[in-house]
């Protein structure tokens, strides 16, 4: 026969039943009526997707099951790690390294789920089939436009005491609500456990500094009317240092594109930032520009830097080593080493120790009625070495700076030792210096710190009456995150700034001559360091009320085919989502500069401005769902063996959008014995995020390139190349929240086809293959245009003679003019502001197909095996672009803007960044006596990167990846005589040590790990 569970691939080979919250057995050997590795004893196994407990609706169903042999093969030691080895999970973008230089970002041990490359948000989360809180800091991600989401922690799933993981690849928005339209992740913990297990397990990459040791322990006991079943887990891993691997040592990675052409020149691996500790500076010129004699000390807009003497074009020595320039700051060409190497002296995964404890238990009040209770707590405390801090905003230097080479003639009566002699066109009193592009280097690299928890209590009671099996429970969950980061805060500094003695902060001095681009070998006083620096605090939290009831009965009443099931069940919950921020960046004390009065909200240095948020949202909603038998095989019906059908509608209120219902429908159609056929529709919504929805109007940091600046250079002769284009640019992207948001809709699809051939002898195993076809379509995506969208248009616009309005500049100053001069492009000054609403966006289609093959050997003199393989393949990833891209690319290609102008590639996202065509695992255990082995495979294809292009516009193609793991282990029985068993494995990660696939940022942390081959032993003892 047919399994009666889909879950085929990494699979459980039990009946899929109703998902209840107190499964039992270990899925790998349900069927068999043998003893558990763990004790327990075999039953029924049941898998998300229905709600009825004893129904066959999820032979429709797709469904991956993770079970411990596939758990042990993988290896992981977190969440996250899990979670990347499905295939069918996409790019896990919400995690501590993207974007991780700022507080505004989601930082710490945190790490999401991604089903079908959807987005963040999409999938929904379930531990032991109840909802859990989502992790509080949002995360801005590029793929809509940098829209803050909201995910669940896969950090926050415990691996000690996991007995199965659930993936229902199916839209599920009818039975469970929103967030489920690419499907439902069910974290299923052991329960029922009697005896005690504990591990300790010891694990580092090769040729890093990454070591991790885990311990965990597994208690439980039975008594007469219940169990109780505790685990713990303790992780304490190392940091993995940028110094560690070629490709995260230096942010310049153009030498490892040296020998590709086409790439060899291009700029965009050099990701040093322009912000480094040599300065760019600023005088008014009002009165003339400052000189000495007949030598002009600064440009006609009264700009200059300084640098080093050895890099020539020195206006006037101020020390043997540095000189003023009176030029703007230049780093691109010759000067491009004087940009600052971020990833020098920093960590690209951040040290970690994270607590993972959780208790559940039961008890039978009557034969009849049952208690039940959980109670899990997460906490996690990591830190991240970072760059040294910015200056994103301008602030003037005080003439009275002690430092100032325009500064006052006199200081306390004595002449000024660092003024500038013979000046002219400067008063006795000095000149303020406005400071803007500069890097606080001395102030040392940034320890980012960051505390996280998150707990979970449930108490609930369960029973049967009139037939039907019932449980209600009452959840209460709360996410909480504290990132705490070394900050400069612009007021302190300013009245540094003013100081006319030696303890005052000195921005004149730049960093090291022996080395441009890394350190500050002449740094201000520790007194000036440390009178403007402050810890800078971010606070966020999230909340989870819930209440439910649901019941079910599998045969409330019969027809030919069967019995036909039902289940129904209410729920309440209420969310909440609060990010408190700074003083020092909500608004609360704004920066007030001393000498021109300009008002910033923000008074920290490197931060933009961001007020606190608060959202809440209650949502009541009710579900049914019926599980009809038609044809049975005692009907006897010429290939139709078996047909049922699933249908399930769901309708939800929700007090800040209305109101909203969603059906499905789902088949099984046995068209002989051992070929099934199944499908299924369904409908599905999300609504928009708390902080989507809440959120006022917010400053972030943004870089880009200036392409009209570009078109400016390549037209002067400046570069030869769109490529070579070093206009980077910061400005302020100002975004705001949107409270006529609509929720996002979608419809979803699944054919597909199970065969279990009949005719294979016993002897040989059993042998399951599935195919499926799936199609996804989602209207009004949450999104919005995008920084770098938004500067190309108004690169065209200006082009035709108008601009952009969303995209705000300064007046172009004499400099500006200059260097527009002959170029036929009407001169503009530099990006200050690019803004931004939240808006519905149009549709996307992703369509795919899923591949499972899985065999089981029985039992024989050379062991046991088991091998399964699990691939998906996208078809299509399609997403309306919209008329400002349309425009854009009809205009590339035109030839009105530069063709290697990089755009969204929205109508064909398949290998596109980080949606590879194919992914897929396999997984072989082989079991003998005490002994057994393991491996486990993992493929993920290749991807272009579309930011990164060459100058005809071909991306870069990031290959693909073939990694494999292998473990080893044996039991000893009664190990040291105390009546218990020792398990000793020894187990590689990545075995061929292969490195992450190259890309411009030296790695996609989306798809990869940064490290190689992986080592682990483990001993984990049971009683």
């Amino acid at each position: 026969m047919l399994l009666a569970s889909t879950a085929i691939c990494l699979l459980a080979s039990a009946p899929a039943q109703a998902q209840t919250a107190e499964t039992g057995p270990a899925a790998e050997a349900a069927d068999a009526n043998e003893p558990q590795p763990d004790g327990e004893t075999a039953g029924d196994i049941v898998v998300v997707g229905t709600r009825i407990e004893g129904a066959r609706v999820t032979e429709a169903l797709p469904v991956v099951v993770v079970n411990q042999d596939k758990l042990d093969a993988i290896g992981a030691v977190s969440g996250d790690e899990l979670i990347r080895n499905i295939p069918q999970m996409g790019d896990v973008s919400f995690n501590p390294g993207n974007n991780a230089q700022t507080s505004n970002a989601a930082r710490g041990d945190v790490g999401s789920v991604n089903l079908r490359s959807l987005g963040v948000g999409n999938t929904l989360v379930l531990l032991n089939g109840r909802r859990i809180v989502t992790h509080p800091a949002s995360q801005g991600l590029s793929d809509t436009g940098t829209v803050p989401v909201l995910s669940y922690n896969s950090n926050a799933i415990p691996t000690t005491g996991l007995q199965r993981l659930e993936v229902l690849l199916d839209g599920a928005a009818a039975l469970y609500g929103s967030d489920a339209v690419a499907g439902v992740v069910n974290t299923v913990l052991k329960d029922n456990y009697d005896g005690l297990r504990m591990q300790a397990q010891y694990g580092g990459a090769e040729g890093t500094h990454l070591r991790e040791f885990q311990g965990n322990i597994l208690a439980g006991k039975s008594f007469d009317r219940g169990n109780i079943t505790l685990s713990f887990e303790y992780t304490d891993r190392s940091a993995l240092r940028a110094e560690d691997q070629d490709f995260t040592a230096s942010a310049n990675l153009r030498p490892l594109f040296a020998d590709y052409p086409g790439f060899a020149d291009s700029t965009t691996p050099d990701a040093r930032a322009t912000r480094g500790a040599w300065p760019a500076l600023q005088v008014p010129v009002t009165g003339g520009r400052p000189r000495r004699g007949t030598t002009n000390l600064t440009t006609a807009a009264g700009s200059f830097t300084v640098r080093p003497t050895r890099l020539g074009g020195c206006t006037q020595a101020l020390t043997a080593d540095l000189c003023l320039v009176n030029t703007a700051l230049a780093t691109n060409n010759a000067f491009r080493d004087l940009r600052y190497d971020t990833a020098v002296g920093t960590t690209v995964m951040p040290s970690v120790k994270r607590y993972n404890a959780f208790i559940n238990g039961h008890y039978d009040v009557t034969d009849d009625l049952t208690l039940f209770g959980e109670f899990g707590y997460y906490r996690s405390n990591t830190t991240r070495i970072q760059p040294p801090v910015i200056n994103l905003n301008q602030i003037w230097i005080p003439a009275s700076n002690y430092y100032n080479p325009f500064g006052a003639a006199t200081i306390n009566g004595q002449p000024n030792p660092n003024r500038i002699p013979g000046l002219f066109n400067v008063p006795a009193a000095g000149l303020p210096v406005l400071l803007t592009t500069y890097r606080f280097v001395d102030t040392g690299p940034q320890a980012v710190k960051v505390s996280g928890e998150q707990l979970r209590g449930l108490i609930g009671v369960r029973g049967e009456a009139a037939g039907f099996k019932w449980d209600s429970a009452f959840v209460y969950s709360e996410a909480s995150a504290v990132d705490s980061s070394l900050a400069v805060r612009s007021s302190a500094l300013q009245r540094s700034l003013a100081l006319a003695t030696p303890d005052a902060y000195n921005p004149f001095n730049g960093g090291c001559i022996d080395s441009l681009s890394s350190g500050d070998c002449t740094p201000s006083s520790q007194a000036a360091i440390d009178a403007i620096t402050f810890q800078l605090r971010r606070a966020s939290k999230t909340t989870l009320t819930m209440g439910d009831f649901r019941a079910s009965r599998a045969d409330l009443f019969a027809l030919p085919g069967g019995d036909v099931g039902v289940a129904f069940g209410l729920e309440v919950r209420r969310e909440t989502q609060r990010d408190d921020r700074d003083s020092a960046v909500d608004g609360s004390s704004p920066f007030v500069d001393a000498v021109s009065g300009a008002v910033t909200i923000s008074d920290a240095a490197a931060v933009s401005d961001n007020p606190d948020t608060y959202g809440k949202r209650t949502v009541a909603a009710g579900y049914a769902e019926l599980a009809v038998p038609l044809v049975s095989e005692e009907m006897n019906i010429p290939l139709v063996r078996r047909f049922d059908i699933q249908l399930a509608g769901r309708y939800e209120h929700y007090s800040d959008f209305g109101s909203v219902a969603r059906p499905k429908v789902a088949a099984a159609w046995d068209v002989v014995d051992g070929f099934r056929l199944r499908g299924s529709f369904s409908q599905g919504f999300r609504a928009p995020n708390l902080e989507q929805v809440n959120a006022v109007e917010y400053a972030r940091l943004a870089t880009s390139q200036d392409f009209l600046r570009c078109e400016v250079d390549l037209r002067a002769g400046r570069i030869a190349n769109f490529t070579q284009c070093g206009n980077n640019v910061g400005y302020s992207r100002r975004v705001s929240g949107n409270p006529d948001l609509k929720p996002e809709k979608s419809s979803n699809y699944n054919l597909g086809a199970v065969f279990e051939p009949a005719f294979i002898p016993a002897d040989l195993g059993r042998m399951t293959f599935t195919v499926d076809y799936w199609s996804i379509k989602q209207k009004g995506i949450v999104g919005i245009l995008g920084n770098d969208t938004a500067v190309a248009l108004d690169y065209l616009l200006r082009l035709q003679g108008s601009s952009n309005p969303n995209v705000i500049r300064d007046a172009a100053n004499a400099d500006d003019i200059a260097n527009f001069a002959g170029t036929g492009i009407t001169p503009v000054g530099r990006i200050t502001t690019v803004r931004d609403q939240f808006i519905n966006l149009q549709p996307q289609t992703v369509r795919g197909l899923d591949f499972a093959f899985y065999w089981q050997s029985p039992k024989t003199d050379v062991g046991k095996f088991d091998f399964s393989v699990n691939a998906t393949r996208l078809l299509k990833f399609s997403r309306a672009p919209g008329d400002a891209v349309d425009q854009l690319v009809a205009a590339r290609e035109a030839g009105d803007i530069n063709a290697a102008t990089p755009l969204p590639e929205t109508q064909n996202l398949i290998e596109a960044n980080g949606r590879p065509k194919w992914r897929g695992t396999a997984s072989l255990t082989w079991s003998l006596g005490q002994f057994q082995v393991g491996a486990f495979a993992r493929y993920t294809g290749a991807v272009d990167e579309t930011g990164f292009v060459d100058a005809d516009g071909n991306p870069w193609r990031v290959k693909s990846q073939l990694t494999g793991n292998l473990y080893a282990q044996v039991r000893i029985k009664d190990a040291g005589g105390l009546g218990g068993d020792m398990r000793w494995r020894v187990g590689v990660r990545n075995i061929t040590n292969e490195k992450p696939p190259l890309s411009s940022e030296g790695y996609l942390g989306s798809l990869y790990s940064p490290y190689g081959r992986y080592w682990y032993t483990s001993v984990t003892t049971e009683f």
